[in-house]
């Protein structure tokens, strides 16, 4: 049962590194996406092109929204439960 838990607090540790990186990636590509958003724009008809693109960035904005509460959630339970093995683990070797 010793050599488990090696494996189950490296396999925690993976999947929070990598639910991290996505995190991490998809805050980078929100960041991105509202560098190219503005706060305002005054345009006539001529210029609904512009209006459209701002629309489809506010969209994909949007979308993005969802899955970075997920990998966030992801990545804190993961390092809570991290931080459980360790402790128990601590514990009851102590």
């Amino acid at each position: 049962m010793e050599s488990l838990q090696p494996n189950v607090l490296t396999f925690l540790l993976i999947a929070w590194g990598l639910a991290t990186a996505v995190f991490v990636v998809l805050l980078i590509w929100r960041s991105l996406l509202t560098n190219k958003e503005d706060d305002q724009l005054f345009i006539d008809a001529a210029e609904e092109h512009m209006a459209a693109e701002q629309r489809m960035i506010v969209a994909k904005i949007s979308a993005l929204s969802r899955p970075i509460t997920t990998a966030g959630i992801a990545s804190g339970v993961l390092l809570l439960a991290m931080a459980g093995v360790w402790l128990y683990e601590g514990l009851k070797n102590f």
